[in-house]
Formats: C-alpha cells, sequence, structure tokens
C-alpha cells in the first residue's frame, strides 16, 4: 500500500463580511503554503468553481505555480479540476509548464461538473459534461504518453500534437478521477487512475476496487484520497465554533449546486457513507479517529482545509502544526 500523505486544501472563497480584502487573502494562503512546506505537510489541493460571488477559485494553475515557487518539496493537486471547462490540450500545456516549475510535483485530479449555473456560463449543454471529461482523459493520457499523436472523437479534434515543455515526470502528472457514483468509479477504473471518493462508500470505493481487481490490476498499488478537516485543540469549546460556522457557510453553496441540479439524490441514498465530518478534539482523539478512518477506508491520502471562508489563514497554524507535529508521525506508526 503507498504510504500515508497529509495535505491542505485551498477554494479562496472570501464571504463579504471576512473584512479580507482578496489580495490580502491570495498572500496570507501563499504565506501558508510556504510555511506548511518547511513543516513537512506532503501536498497541497485547490479546488475548482467559477462564477461564484466570493471569490472561489476558478484558475488553480496560476495559484500552483505562485506556490511552488516559494516552496522546495510539497506536491500540488486539484480535488478537483473541472473536466468541461478545460481544454485538454491547453490543460496538458499548462501542465507541463507547472511540472517543470515545480520540477515535478504536480498532480491532477478530476470531475465532470454538475453546478447548472457553470454550464450555462461557458455555454456548454449539461448533457455533454460525460462525453466531455471522457473525451478529455482521452486526450490527456495521451499528453502525458509523450508521444506525437492525432484524435478525432465527437467533442475533440485534434491532428499532429505533441506537448512541450516535456514532462518532468515520465507518464506525465500522476491522475485522479473523483468519483460519486458507479459510473464515477468505473471511470477511474478504466484510465487506472487514482481515486477521489465522496458519497456511499457502496457506489463509489467498493465499485472502483472491483472494477480495478476485474481488470487485472490491484487497488492496494493506488491511492485513495479525501477532504476531511482536523481540529487539533485543546479546547474544543473555544476553537471549534469559529471553523463550525465557516463550514456551515461552505456546504450551503454545495447544497444549492445539488438543488439547482437536481443531483441531489447523490448525496442521498442508503448505505455506508465515506465520512467527511471534521474531526475535533485532543491529540489522542485526533490520532484515533485518523487510524481508524484510514484503516477502515484504505485511505492514503488526507487534506484538511487550511483556511476556511471567512477565517484568517494564519489563525489555522497553530492547530495545523499540532496536526503534523503531533498527530501524523503517530498515525503513520500505526497504520504502517
Amino acid at each position: 500500500m503507498p504510504g500515508f500523505r497529509i495535505g491542505v486544501c485551498y477554494d479562496f472563497r472570501n464571504p463579504p463580511d471576512s473584512g479580507i480584502a482578496m489580495p490580502q487573502l491570495y498572500g496570507a494562503v501563499l504565506d501558508q503554503i510556504a510555511w506548511a512546506d518547511e513543516l513537512g505537510f506532503d501536498q497541497v489541493w485547490f479546488t475548482e468553481h467559477h462564477f461564484v460571488d466570493d471569490g472561489y477559485l476558478p484558475s488553480w494553475i496560476p495559484v500552483a505555480a505562485a506556490a511552488a515557487a516559494r516552496t522546495k518539496r510539497v506536491r500540488f493537486s486539484t480535488d478537483i479540476c473541472l473536466l468541461p471547462f478545460n481544454n485538454p490540450i491547453r490543460l496538458a500545456e499548462d501542465l507541463a509548464v507547472l511540472d517543470n516549475v515545480s520540477n515535478g510535483r504536480v498532480e491532477i485530479g478530476v470531475g465532470i461538473g454538475y453546478a447548472p449555473h457553470e454550464f450555462r456560463g461557458f455555454g456548454i449543454p449539461v448533457a455533454r459534461r460525460v462525453s466531455l471529461a471522457d473525451e478529455s482523459l482521452d486526450v490527456l493520457t495521451r499528453c502525458f504518453a509523450g508521444e506525437r499523436f492525432s484524435y478525432a472523437g465527437k467533442r475533440f479534434k485534434f491532428d499532429d500534437v505533441v506537448i512541450t515543455p516535456r514532462y518532468v515526470q515520465p507518464g506525465g502528472p500522476p491522475l485522479w478521477v473523483a468519483a460519486m457514483s458507479k459510473a464515477g468509479a468505473q471511470r477511474a477504473a478504466r484510465c487506472k487512475a487514482h481515486l477521489l471518493p465522496q458519497g456511499l462508500r457502496a457506489d463509489s470505493l467498493d465499485t472502483w476496487r472491483a472494477a480495478v481487481t476485474a481488470q487485472g490490476g490491484d487497488p492496494a498499488q493506488h491511492r485513495v484520497g479525501i477532504i476531511r478537516g482536523v481540529l487539533v485543540t485543546d479546547d474544543a469549546e473555544r476553537d471549534w465554533p469559529a471553523v463550525r460556522r465557516s463550514e456551515r457557510y461552505r456546504m450551503q453553496l454545495y447544497q444549492r449546486f445539488f438543488a439547482e441540479s437536481g443531483e441531489g439524490g447523490r448525496t442521498g441514498g442508503t448505505g455506508e457513507r465515506i465520512p467527511q465530518t471534521w474531526i475535533v478534539g485532543s491529540v489522542d482523539h485526533c490520532v484515533a479517529a485518523l487510524v481508524e478512518f484510514v484503516r477502515d477506508y484504505g485511505v492514503t491520502d488526507i487534506v484538511r482545509w487550511g483556511a476556511p471562508p471567512g477565517l484568517a489563514p494564519a489563525g489555522m497554524n497553530a492547530s495545523l502544526g499540532g496536526l503534523i507535529r503531533d498527530v501524523v508521525r503517530r498515525v503513520g506508526a500505526r497504520i504502517a
């Protein structure tokens, strides 16, 4: 099984009443990423959404490039990059530049999108999202191979293409695919990708493992990653309420997206759900909860929000420091 990794995640959402100017927020996050790199975090993930009033990050590669210039070891990825809104050749080129800027520290997690307002904004019918995503994955894997190719699909046609500059990483950036459904899990398996599961375990995680095995692969050789908050604190009554308010604000947007898309059933259904609720408490409590979570679900990568909406990033540093210094090493020793 791949080794356990811990990271931080950013969406750059900035509520109107935060009192933080957007340039200030970007600067503070970059400062925190540089600090997290020195502290020993393994990775930084970015999320992507478009046309959101609070400035939700729409373009992650420029931010990752800025962060790469200030760091030495931390890796950069997404949960998730929305494929229907990205030309796959341009995305592959941008990733090649980022791979060189970071000296081989880039990965990419992708998904198909679901928020109707985004598809309207880009002038793309929602009905095309699956075909756009599937063809984009076909093209990306050809780009990552580093060979010249042509492609003719329903959505894309490219002739005599080779990506330059060459990727630092042989085979290009490691690929992750998000799954909230059986179809998403099977897509990840077809691509031989790492998995970003959500929702019902049976639909995403278990279906993916079965599909990988059916193809002759070994799920244990792949990574499984998830965003899950961990607040290390010796006084939850003092530290948790502000984070809880921020998380409630965060989730209102996703609930709106699900309601508008008519796909709220993805968050419903019966059966065991993969937990993404915050773990809050002492070092001992967080260690025990993370060990149980990793063992139960085979998770290899856990990424915690670095700056919940409306909260100054530096205000989370004490908890992040406790997570990496006091919790992660003990978790790694117990799951090894």
